[in-house]
């Protein structure tokens, strides 16, 4: 009689992948309803069961803690802003960057403005949580004029100001635009005015 092979089981997840596949499935369901999301849609979208979540999160505060964090997370904008390729010429360039940086914004403002509208307030402005975030904003935000330096860099002989000058105005410019949520002007004309100026000659 011939044994049976024994189906083999795919490899289970650490801790740490399982918290980061309901974050994951989660951030988009809390950019839509905020704090009123419910484990249980949570773990529909994850594919898992409830219970589930509650083998790596204590509750669902700390699922959403955990969404705040990953929203404010610029890893992957950081990684898209060096992959940029320094061939291609300098508009072409920031025109890549302020999308993924819009797109970064955008992402971290819908899950922000969600939970804020729905009861969850920021911590506390001295609050270890608070000093924590707070640092690595500032991290976060040397790393992002770090990458956009860069693509500054191979022009630096055709510059009108400094690399490092450039990256600061190109960054305040393009950033304080968010005061000005009505304005539709195509990323790649705010680029050309910023290379070259408003007037014609």
């Amino acid at each position: 009689m011939t044994t049976p092979t024994e189906r083999r089981r795919a490899p289970g997840m650490t801790a740490d992948q399982r918290r980061e596949t309901i974050v994951r499935a989660a951030l988009p369901l809390v950019a839509e309803l905020g704090a009123a999301v419910t484990t249980a849609k949570i773990a529909r979208a994850a594919g898992i069961g409830e219970a589930t979540i509650f083998r790596v999160f204590e509750d669902k505060n700390a699922v959403l803690e955990a969404c705040i964090a990953a929203a404010l997370d610029p890893a992957q904008t950081l990684s898209e802003l060096q992959s940029i390729s320094l061939d291609q010429p300098l508009a072409a360039r920031l025109t890549e960057a302020v999308e993924a940086l819009d797109a970064y914004l955008n992402r971290m403002g819908a899950v922000i403005g969600a939970l804020s509208a729905t009861g969850t307030r920021r911590p506390a402005h001295d609050s270890p949580q608070a000093r924590g975030m707070s640092a690595g904003r500032e991290t976060s935000q040397a790393a992002t004029r770090q990458a956009v330096l860069e693509l500054f860099e191979p022009d630096r002989d055709h510059l009108r100001l400094t690399p490092e000058a450039a990256t600061d105005t190109f960054l305040s410019l393009f950033f304080g635009r968010s005061r000005f949520p009505t304005a539709t002007v195509p990323t790649a004309d705010l680029v050309e005015v910023f290379l070259h100026g408003a007037l014609s000659e």
